[in-house]
């Protein structure tokens, strides 16, 4: 090992039963250096990080790390605690924190600053929890429970978290899915800023643009196999497309398919009108009014907290709406339940597919029926050739990859689980679907299969009214864009007129 190189995985290969996740993957990752670690899901990426992190154990090769005297230490398997000693630290895409805990607890959570070394220091916790915090751009109070934070509130503490202990190699996995280009700006910042000071960062990330942004090196995993490696100058976004999907897809924009010009737009099928709701912990809403006509997308932007999400849930009767007006297709509705809200034509798409959108543990086929139930349960008897029939159909429809519509969901890749989520509605064939976050965590092939469902489903008819914090992806989805800021619409853009400046100068304050 070099003086420059702080990790090497050596020929690691893992399997469970018969199935290789990696076979024989060989890795560097250099002081100083930001390496990109890039695949399809289900290429083995998250494997190889829980090999690093000591999560799991390999099936075969080793791992080989710099110790605090600089040696290099061979390990045939790392466990959590060792690792954490050897300085390899990761933001993990699905969060690893305790929601019944403070901010301030979870940023310091394992390594709690002491006084007399036996009582923690709250104190100090607030103090450097607010530093880390400060040091992404993004205030938050610290004493608040992280159970009532936004996915992308989450996500800003887990960087931190990952910030405030000591790191000799950092590990984000998916940082950047659910924030907005200025927090995606803030955490380049600290990328940098890790690099200047000689630590390894291995960054996987499917938003394609950010591996050209930030990385100097590149690794493409492909079923489980190194199927590339090399400096990531000497690739363009196509080459590390093709690399990917072992095929070439032309010149594929990651963010969205090109617009659809021309459309004719059909009468209001959603009309919102002096919506307020408050939950604990969210962002209220005041007096948002908003309108999406059969066959518009219409585009939800705004920075972290500004109040996208919250408003899809309170027009899906999932959040504690006080005041306001919906209607779908010209009828009063007053949705107090997701229920409610299914009954009267409109879907959820949510942010957060494994807690609030997927039932992991339960098959494909009985996901997809949970919004259809009493269609096919006529007099309470299950009409289960039929439920079969309608799967089948919406996983060839979606090209999700499962071996059977009887698979938990829980083992699909997170990107077949979201097509398992959007199949459900799909079921439904309901005039309003509501999405947040639609492409979070996907890699780029799933993503553009996802955007010609979109497509199709607006050409069909359907009023879509979609929340990202992906502007290249809201601009080139939507034919209006409503912006956000403090639970408040301030602004609107026609698809002519909208351009990411444009957006930024209304969400900012």
């Amino acid at each position: 090992m070099t003086d420059r190189v702080a990790a090497r995985l050596v020929d690691v290969s893992k399997r469970y039963g018969g199935v290789a996740a990696l076979e024989g993957v060989s890795l560097e990752l250099a002081q100083g250096v930001c390496h990109a670690l890039v695949g399809e899901n289900g290429a083995g990426k998250s494997t190889l990080v829980k090999l690093l992190c000591g999560a799991t154990a390999p099936s075969a090769g080793s791992i080989e790390i710099l110790d605090d005297a600089g040696a290099a230490r061979r390990f045939e398997q790392l466990t959590p605690r060792l690792a954490q000693q050897l300085g390899v630290r990761v933001v993990h895409q699905e969060f690893a924190l305790i929601d019944a805990l403070t901010v301030a607890e979870n940023v310091h959570f394992g390594s709690e600053p002491r006084r007399f070394g036996i009582v923690p220091d709250r104190a100090a916790m607030r103090r450097r929890a607010r530093e880390l915090l400060g040091e992404l751009g993004v205030p938050l109070d610290v004493d608040r429970k992280v159970a009532s934070l936004s996915v992308g509130q989450k996500q800003v503490v887990e960087v931190a978290k990952g910030l405030g202990a000591a790191a000799r190699i950092f590990v984000l996995d998916e940082p950047t899915a659910p924030l907005t280009p200025v927090e995606v700006e803030r955490l380049y910042a600290v990328v940098r800023r890790l690099k200047q000071r000689g630590v390894a960062v291995l960054y996987i990330s499917h938003r394609l643009q950010e591996v050209f942004d930030l990385c100097e090196a590149v690794t493409v995993l492909r079923d489980g196999r190194k199927v590339h490696h090399g400096p990531v100058a000497e690739l363009t976004r196509r080459d590390l497309v093709r690399a990917m999907a072992g095929r070439d897809l032309g010149n594929v924009d990651e963010s969205a398919p090109p617009h659809l010009p021309g459309r004719a737009l059909g009468a209001v099928r959603l009309r919102v009108r002096g919506l307020a709701a408050r939950a604990p912990g969210r962002t209220a809403l005041e007096a948002v009014d908003l309108e999406v006509r059969a066959g518009e997308v219409v585009g939800l932007a705004g920075l972290v907290g500004a109040g996208r999400s919250e408003t899809l849930r309170a027009i899906f009767g999932a959040g504690e709406r006080r005041a306001g007006t919906i209607e779908v297709d010209g009828r009063p509705v007053a949705p107090r339940s997701p229920a409610q809200a299914i009954a009267a034509g409109i879907g959820l798409v949510p942010e957060d597919r494994k807690a609030e959108g997927a039932i992991l543990r339960r098959s494909v086929r009985e996901n997809v029926a949970l919004a259809v139930l009493r269609r096919f349960a006529p007099f309470g008897v299950l009409r289960r050739r039929k439920l079969q029939e309608l799967a089948a159909a919406l996983v060839r429809r979606l090209r999700i990859k499962t071996r059977s519509t009887g698979e938990p969901v829980g083992a699909l890749s997170g990107g077949n689980q979201q097509k398992v989520v959007l199949a459900r509605w799909l079921a439904t064939r309901c005039p309003v679907l509501l999405l947040d976050e639609p492409t979070r965590g996907i890699d780029v092939g799933a993503r553009q299969e996802i955007y010609q469902v979109l497509r199709e489903l607006s050409r069909d008819g359907h009023a879509l009214l979609v929340a990202s914090s992906s502007l290249p992806e809201l601009l080139a989805l939507s034919d209006r864009l409503v912006v956000m800021r403090d639970g408040r619409v301030v602004g609107e853009l026609a698809a002519a007129e909208a351009t990411a400046e444009a957006v930024l100068q209304r969400a900012a304050r």
